[in-house]
């Protein structure tokens, strides 16, 4: 999961690409490159993708979001965070998709992590080039390592706008992905359970 995060005056690099991309696209349709509209369209791209993409820097804080424990004297049912919101780029196509997470677990040890360290970790993996199966995947991995439950559950839905503006241009096609372990992979009732939890709250 670590990754090596370089300096690479990433700013300016993609002011340049975006300048020639530009410059290709009036090329080839006759549109004006240094039109008004335009003119500071690499700067706008530069910033937005830093942003878009931050979550490679934030990869240092998941030891600690995880560390942020609270003892709960014999709880031993489901935690859930449902209906949490992302935001993500396709790697294929550079495309945005976005959509919510659904998140449970069993604690174990009785210890439970903070509601808003949830949100954060989808956060972090989200904000990067991604593929919806590996965001799935990260985020149980991440909490079945440092939360060590007695299961974790995952799900994700997307809409991909890959999917839906371009190609079989299908507007209101969903992907769903998930990921299971422990408890919830061993006993099918505590699944359904959680699905029952995410559609209740869908209500």
């Amino acid at each position: 999961m670590s990754r090596e995060v370089r300096e690479c005056h990433a700013d300016e690099r993609i002011q340049e690409v975006c300048r020639e991309f530009i410059n290709v696209i009036a090329t080839c349709t006759g549109d004006d490159p240094k039109r008004e509209g335009l003119l500071d369209t690499p700067s706008r791209i530069a910033d937005m993708y830093e942003f878009l993409l931050s979550g490679y820097k934030r990869e240092e804080e998941i030891p600690k979001l995880m560390s942020r424990q609270f003892e709960e004297e014999d709880y031993n049912q489901i935690v859930s965070v449902t209906g949490i919101d992302y935001f993500s780029l396709c790697e294929h196509h550079l495309a945005p998709f976005f959509g919510k997470v659904h998140v449970g677990y069993i604690p174990q040890n009785k210890k439970v992590v903070g509601i808003s360290k949830i949100p954060r970790l989808v956060d972090i993996f989200a904000r990067r080039l991604q593929q919806q199966e590996r965001l799935t995947h990260e985020i149980a991995e991440t909490l079945d390592k440092y939360l060590q439950p007695k299961g974790v559950i995952v799900v994700v839905e997307g809409i991909h706008l890959c999917m839906r503006s371009r190609g079989v241009e299908t507007p209101n096609a969903t992907m769903k992905t998930s990921a299971v372990r422990g408890a919830f992979r061993n006993d099918p009732t505590l699944e359904q359970k959680f699905y029952e939890i995410i559609k209740m709250n869908n209500l």
